[in-house]
Order: structure tokens, then C-alpha cells, then sequence
């Protein structure tokens, strides 16, 4: 298994250039520690999310890294021309020497997709439409593309990815996306509670067992395809210290993640916002979304749920809410030191 990282960047309370300084800080010694990969979510209007350019954020890290991979998860497409999108993909991989990994999605806030005049009832072809088109893009060196919502003439294309081909991701808290990205044979990401996740990565698998294989073929997954399960993960020396870290954290994280559906009165799932989450604390330990504890507490949780999800690939959220450096930090270091090695050997 390998072991990468996500991040929303949310605000936390703190002030923005602290912020980015904080998270540069972290991922660069992530980077020295050998993790896989830094994923980094897009949202907009909110403060679970302080870098709703992702590229601009992936391009700073991109510079301070050497050998960890990173990429968005995702680039909400129903947001962006596929030809400007493909420009900052062909930067960002060239910047990093081949090291971007493409995580795609149309948004699951109806109301973030609202403020930029996106009918959400539509952005499932909409998403689709301009994903078409930027894997037409991506092979072309003048683009003509007709599609419903995107169009182009004899487009000059002078940027492609330094990798050919790129590898692109998903991330899904549902069946029809989980088999979309199965089809197309995407490296795929579920979140949610255990028994919620388990049931999408299923319908993935099934998806891409049909295929025959992933596009781009990860030697370094069991499978070829990283399957993974997002979630939040605080390590220290014993139960008492982890939990005392991540319980103000993830209750910071839960009322930034929240905060649009609350402005908004939305006391009750919509079929947009589908991942359902525990409301304290020992819910969400309970359900699965957070580990904390001892090196030995967090390894148990993070081997018994890959058992049951059957993944291959841990992503770790262990910057959150509003966690102070030095506790990130220290997390960080144990698991490198004490969980990694015995995850990688599973």
C-alpha cells in the first residue's frame, strides 16, 4: 500500500499567509518523508476551502518538492474552459517534471455551483462534456471540438502534459460515479463512513473489472489502480494526546464543510450532498472518517478498514480545521516513523 495526503487548505481561524505557509511547510517535509502524493480538493464561497485555485497552490508545491506527487481532487470541470484547464495542466506537469496526477469531478455543492450561474441539475453533463473535450485536447495539436456545452474551431494547442499520458482521478460519494470512473478506468477515491465508502468502491471495482484495466497503469498498486479511503488521522504517543489534537480539529473542520448547507438552511441531505457524517466527535471515530490514537491504535484502524474497503492506497487528511503546525507536525513525523513503514508492507 502507499500512503498519501488531502487537504481542503480551510481557513481554521488563521490569517491567509500564515495559512499558506503552514500547509507549504508541511507538505515539504511530507515530501522528505516519502509520502506518494499531496491531493488538494477545489471549493469555492466557503472557508472549508482557502485555495479554490488549485493550481495556484499546486504551483508553489510544486517548486518546493522533489519527489511527491500532488494534483487536484479534484478541478471542478464544470467551472473551467477545458482548453484554459488543459494550459495550467501542461504547466503544472512540465513545473514538476511529471509528477501531476489529474483528479476531475462537477461539484458537489449545488450551492458553489449556483454562485458561478452552474445549474447543478445539469452539471453531471456539463462535467462530462468538458472532460470530452479535454481528453480531445490533451492529443491534439489543433482542437475542433462540438460538443453540447463546449465548442471549438482549429483551436491551436502549443501546451500538452509532460507526462503522455497523464493519469487522471476521481472521488465519489456515489455509485454512478464510483462506475463513470470504473469505465473509464480512473484511479478513484471514496470518503465517507466505512460502511457507506465501502459501497461505492465496490461498484468501482465492478466498473473496472468490465474494462479489463485502468488507462494508466500504476505498477506500483496491487491491481494497477489505486483504490482509496479518505481519511482524517492524528497520531502522538498515546490515545489521550491524539484525541485531544484531533477532536477541536475535526469539529473546526465539520462546521467549515457544513458552513454553506447551514447559511443556506439545508438541515437534510440533498441528493448533491449524499455523504452522511457524525456530529461529535466519538461519531466520528466511531463511523470510521477519523483516527486517532497511538502509532499501534492507528495502524490497527487503518489495517482493519483497508480489510474491508479493500483498498490499496491511504489517504491521510492530517492538516485539518484548526490544528496548529507543530501538532501537524509531530502527527506527521510518528506515523512516517512508526505507521508507514507497516502500512507499505501490507
Amino acid at each position: 500500500m502507499k500512503v498519501g495526503l488531502f487537504d481542503h487548505i480551510g481557513r481554521g481561524g488563521k490569517p491567509l499567509a500564515q495559512l499558506y505557509d503552514e500547509r507549504l511547510q508541511f507538505y515539504s517535509t511530507a515530501d522528505q518523508y516519502g509520502f506518494y502524493c499531496m491531493h488538494l480538493a477545489e471549493h469555492h464561497c466557503s472557508p472549508v476551502n482557502m485555495a479554490p485555485s488549485p493550481s495556484v497552490f499546486l504551483a508553489a508545491l510544486a517548486r518546493c518538492t522533489k519527489s511527491m506527487r500532488f494534483g487536484p481532487l479534484c478541478y471542478l470541470l464544470t467551472l473551467y474552459s477545458p482548453l484554459r484547464i488543459l494550459e495550467e495542466i501542461s504547466m503544472l506537469d512540465h513545473l514538476s517534471h511529471g509528477r501531476l496526477e489529474i483528479g476531475v469531478g462537477r461539484g458537489v455543492s449545488p450551492f458553489e455551483l449556483g454562485f458561478h450561474n452552474v445549474d447543478h441539475s445539469k452539471s453531471r453533463d456539463i462535467f462530462i462534456d468538458a472532460y470530452d473535450c479535454l481528453r480531445e485536447a490533451m492529443v491534439s495539436e489543433h482542437l475542433t471540438y462540438d460538443g453540447e456545452f463546449y465548442r471549438y474551431k482549429d483551436a491551436p494547442i502549443e501546451l500538452h502534459p509532460y507526462q503522455q499520458p497523464p493519469a487522471f482521478w476521481y472521488g465519489s460519494s456515489n455509485t454512478i460515479g464510483a462506475t463513470w470512473a470504473g469505465e473509464r478506468g480512473m484511479h478513484f477515491t471514496a470518503n465517507g463512513p466505512t460502511q457507506f465508502a465501502r459501497k461505492n468502491i465496490a461498484a468501482y471495482k465492478e466498473a473496472l473489472e468490465r474494462r479489463g484495466a485502468p488507462e494508466v497503469v500504476k505498477p506500483e498498486f496491487s491491481g494497477g489502480a489505486a483504490i482509496g479511503a479518505l481519511r482524517q488521522i492524528v497520531v502522538a504517543e498515546t490515545d489521550a494526546k491524539a484525541r485531544a489534537i484531533a477532536q477541536p480539529a475535526a469539529l473546526k473542520h465539520h462546521e467549515e464543510i457544513n458552513w454553506l448547507r447551514n447559511q443556506n438552511g439545508v438541515n437534510e441531505l440533498t441528493s448533491r450532498l449524499n455523504v452522511p457524517r457524525a456530529h461529535s466527535f466519538d461519531g466520528m471515530i466511531t463511523e470510521g472518517t477519523v483516527i486517532a490514537g497511538s502509532p499501534d491504535t492507528v495502524l490497527s484502524e487503518i489495517k482493519k478498514q483497508a480489510e474491508e474497503l479493500g483498498t490499496n492506497y491511504v489517504l491521510g487528511y492530517m492538516m485539518f480545521g484548526d490544528m496548529a503546525l507543530d501538532d501537524a507536525l509531530g502527527s506527521l513525523a510518528l506515523f512516517q516513523a512508526e505507521v508507514m513503514p507497516e502500512i507499505e508492507k501490507m
